[in-house]
């Protein structure tokens, strides 16, 4: 790393709104100076861009490798909520995180995971409790409390949750929120407990109340969840309240592009160019007291060099004056790591998943494309030899979780919206526990997609009679440290091999992953049972309404 050097072109200053000519001089990593001046360069020079909400894990990625391919895109820092991890490994996989990022020079900002589990209604690896979450918390590594998703524990103030609020406001660290359709004196009464932001709004008017209540929205735009196109008009009028998110990002959506695409999609919109980039610099950095730079003198230098405020192509990217990313390659090395995980499970046999027909009609979860909520559809089973079995003609299919933590029976239910004409798909990136998750046209082949995870201890896997795919995911059943690339592209294979076995689903795997997130409505599945979402509790798989 260079002590100190200079770069000139034009400057983009969010601070103070305003678009110069000059030079900057960079020191010890620091700025020292800026000089407007005029420059043949043409180039503009801007601070380094920040995704306010991700969680790393959903690249199926290393925090370490997840920095190598968000350079190349301009992303300096990331406000990321580890939980994922967290929910396998408790705080040991908080500290994993933590400490793999530390490996590279880009920025990550972790929260003290709020909800591990999510709910008492399904297993997980491990509990975080508000003793654990206070020491989280006094770490400097630590930025934030992360998405409280257990809106029902704030508006019942139920102890443990109120403690692990008070804690975030003991040690002066904001909290993040998730509480998706909340509305009126609820949504009121969520935010004043102290939660400061939601990224789970779908509608402008619910993002609209909830601002008007004090709240920062983060519009999302990931593999799965997409509300960059209903949400963005929020930018004109709320440009200070505004930030933008990727929440999950798949490995072959992530080597495409990151929070750079949407400033691009944001500037083919027509909105003011300041208020977009203030949404992924400004607005992040105040909000969650972080140390990136802001292109201010004395920041650190932390910026990123594009073509062009249009096209937005990344030329080069700059963290605390370490140049990490030019003339198209990412100068990061990678890090391999010894596997971390929790995995103690036993393989199946078909008989474990067989549904023996109680009633004729069944309540089915509904996948809806490009959202993590859910519908209940209530329709016919289909029923042979007296057991209750998939129906590729109206897409009714099975679906199965299996918890992965010590020997148990499974949960099986039936989904609507997959797809698939032959075959099965599974997963142990399931939300937020993350047990096996499969869905399939015929009990073999779920069976041997679930059993060849189990095998592997974590990954995906598909599998259609005799053809089998499996991505080892060894570090927690959630993440590799193979390179970006190599895992990129292994994703595909299994990706497109769904979609040709009949998924219409732009992101199967992603919205598989979903599937058991009990927090969010309507209808979802745990390793206990089928839930539902509105109710807070588990309901039947038969229906006699």
């Amino acid at each position: 790393m260079k002590s100190s050097y200079t770069v000139q072109g034009n400057i983009v200053d969010v601070v103070n709104r305003r678009i110069f000519s000059g030079i900057i001089n960079i020191e010890k990593g620091h700025i020292k100076k800026i000089t407007p001046a005029i420059v043949q360069e043409k180039h503009f020079i801007l601070p380094g861009l920040i995704d306010s909400h991700v969680h790393i894990e959903s690249s199926m990625l290393i925090p370490s490798e997840f920095a190598r391919i968000a350079i190349t895109h301009g992303t300096t820092a990331c406000v990321s909520d580890p939980h994922e991890l967290a929910n396998v490994m408790g705080i040991e996989g908080v500290m994993f995180m933590i400490n793999n990022g530390k490996k590279t020079p880009f920025k990550f900002y972790f929260g003290a995971p709020s909800c591990v589990p999510a709910t008492g209604f399904e297993t997980s690896g491990s509990v975080i409790n508000s003793n654990d979450i206070e020491k989280l918390l006094q770490m400097h590594e630590i930025k934030y409390l992360a998405e409280m998703m257990n809106f029902p524990g704030v508006l019942f103030e139920d102890n443990e949750v109120m403690k692990k609020l008070y804690a975030a406001t003991q040690y002066n660290k904001v909290v993040d929120g998730h509480a998706p359709g909340l509305r009126g004196s609820d949504a009121k009464k969520y935010i004043d407990a102290g939660i400061t932001t939601d990224h789970e709004c779908f509608s402008i008017e619910e993002a609209e109340e909830k601002i008007s209540y004090g709240m920062k929205v983060l519009i999302r735009e990931g593999s799965a969840a997409k509300n960059f196109d209903e949400l963005i008009p929020l930018i004109k009028k709320h440009p200070d309240s505004i930030m933008l998110c990727s929440d999950d990002k798949h490995p072959d959506d992530l080597i495409k592009g990151h929070i750079n695409l949407l400033i691009k999609r944001a500037v083919e919109k027509g909105y003011d160019i300041i208020d977009i980039l203030r949404t992924v610099t400004l607005n992040p950095t105040q909000h969650y007291k972080l140390d990136s730079g802001l292109l201010q003198k004395g920041d650190s230098a932390d910026f990123i060099i594009i073509d062009n405020l249009n096209d937005f192509n990344v030329l080069e990217t700059h963290i605390n004056g370490q140049v990490v990313f030019q003339n198209g390659k990412s100068l990061i090395e990678s890090v391999k790591e010894n596997p971390v995980n929790a995995f103690n499970c036993i393989p199946l046999k078909i008989e474990d998943i067989v549904v023996f027909a109680e009633h004729s009609k069944i309540n089915v979860i509904k996948a809806l494309e490009g959202q993590l909520i859910t519908q209940r559809l209530i329709t016919n089973a289909t029923i042979s030899d007296k057991k209750v079995i998939s129906n590729t003609e109206k897409d009714i299919l099975k679906i199965v979780v299996l918890q992965r933590y010590k020997p148990s029976k499974p949960s099986v239910a039936f989904i609507n919206g997959f797809g698939l004409k032959q075959g099965a798909m599974a997963s142990t990136i399931a939300h937020d526990s993350h047990n096996i998750i499969a869905v399939g046209t015929n009990d073999t082949d779920i069976i041997e997609a679930i059993n060849l995870l189990i095998k592997n201890k974590g990954g995906i896997s598909v599998v259609n009679n005799k053809e089998k795919l499996v991505l080892p995911l060894p570090f927690g059943g959630l993440m590799t440290d193979e390179t970006a690339h190599e895992v990129a592209n292994k994703y595909h294979l299994l990706d497109d091999k769904v979609k040709k076995m009949g998924s219409t689903l732009k992101a199967p795997f992603m919205t598989l992953a979903f599937m058991a997130l009990l927090v969010i409505p309507e209808l979802k599945i745990s390793d206990k049972g089928l839930f539902d979402g509105s109710k807070f509790e588990f309901t039947s798989l038969f229906s006699i309404n």
